[in-house]
């Protein structure tokens, strides 16, 4: 997890996700603008978007986040030099372009903290080093490990994890997964229940979540350890009723095996698949068709003694209608609720595990919570 008090001081932020903001390969710069404990975004770089507003361009609900085009705009949009440059652009291959490069190093030479997700780490690159030294800023590489003598290997702790664990897992990379798992956590603990959530990706580290890992930059042997560790602290440091974690890629997806680390790991009772119904082929590798969400729910309870409890839609290029007809098919196919938790209300997240999990919505009457 990203160690605050490693941070410098301060707290605005600039996200640069130049031509990518709204898409798959935007996506922690798409987190960022929704949701972020650690740093006050004050704009989003993409020339491409350039005078929207973000929160209405991702959502239709105004934020007062505005897109403008470049560095140069986004400082003078300030009033002066903002604490933090963020890189909010994540490709597949994890990698910076030239293009993005000159931006970075722009940044840093104006005096801007770096905040990189990238599997390129800048704090090994040269040029990134002098450029950093030369300005006396910062750079922090999210997904850094930590060395592996620190690292854990799977050691049974998680059957003293006594809370239920759910795993909001998906059909796709760039899915959804983070954002069904933020609003699930902040639904529940909105109706009383104590809800956790435990991260799995950068973004969320980058956001300030409290407990998680960089999973993808992990040796595999280590992955199912570090995920139970993160549980278990969690367990152990909030006492919760329940813990939600956040998915990476998919079972079933051929490039990645973040998924069934998650599964071994975090051992959840209860699994929410996030699906995009008018997805046809896999999001970075367009070689690959999309599964259905009953084939991916079926791989996933083949795979590990878990049960699939709820569904959620995707709804990108969908219509209202759409989006209806996509939940009820879903809910008949596959015998569990369905729900589009940006679109519709947050309640029907709550009631998918509450219906899951009567002991919790129990547990809030006897306490008069």
């Amino acid at each position: 997890m990203m160690d605050d008090a490693a941070l410098p001081p301060g707290s605005s932020a600039v996200i640069y996700c130049e031509g990518q903001f709204g898409e798959q390969d935007g996506k922690t710069a798409n987190g960022l603008v929704r949701h972020s404990e650690k740093f006050e975004v004050l704009s989003v770089i993409d020339s491409r978007q350039a005078g929207a507003d973000a929160g209405e361009f991702l959502d239709g609900v105004v934020n007062g986040i505005p897109v403008l085009a470049n560095l140069g705009e986004a400082i003078a949009h300030a009033g002066q030099v903002p604490d933090y440059l963020i890189c909010g652009v994540a490709p597949a291959d994890g990698l910076l372009s030239a293009a993005q490069r000159v931006v970075l190093l722009d940044g840093i030479a104006r005096g801007m903290h770096i905040i990189n997700g990238l599997h390129e780490f800048l704090n090994d690159d040269a040029e990134f080093v002098a450029a950093r030294i030369m300005a006396g800023v910062t750079i922090t590489d999210i997904r850094r490990p930590k060395e592996k003598k620190d690292l854990h290997l799977f050691s049974g702790r998680i059957f003293d994890v006594t809370c239920p664990r759910i795993a909001v897992l998906g059909t796709d990379g760039s899915i959804g997964k983070r954002t069904t798992a933020t609003l699930l956590v902040r639904a529940l603990n909105a109706h009383g229940v104590n809800a956790v959530m435990v991260g799995t990706g950068q973004t969320t580290l980058i956001q300030g979540g409290k407990y998680g890992v960089a999973l993808d930059a992990l040796v595999p042997q280590f992955c199912s350890g570090e995920v139970e560790d993160q549980v278990v602290a969690a367990f152990e440091g909030e006492d919760p009723d329940v813990i939600v974690v956040e998915g990476q890629g998919a079972l079933s997806h051929p490039a990645y095996l973040t998924s069934a680390h998650i599964l071994r790991g975090s051992r959840p009772a209860g699994v929410i698949v996030q699906h995009a119904p008018k997805r046809k082929m896999l999001g970075d590798f367009p070689m690959v068709p999309m599964p259905t969400a009953a084939s991916e729910v079926a791989l996933i309870e083949a795979f590990a003694d878990t049960k699939v409890i709820g569904i959620t839609i995707n709804h990108e290029f969908m219509s209202d209608e759409e989006i209806d007809d996509a939940i009820d098919e879903h809910e008949l196919e596959i015998g569990v609720p369905a729900t589009d938790p940006l679109t519709r209300p947050l309640d029907r997240l709550v009631d998918m595990v509450f219906l899951a999990f009567p002991e919790l919505e129990g547990s809030l009457v006897a306490s008069g919570r």
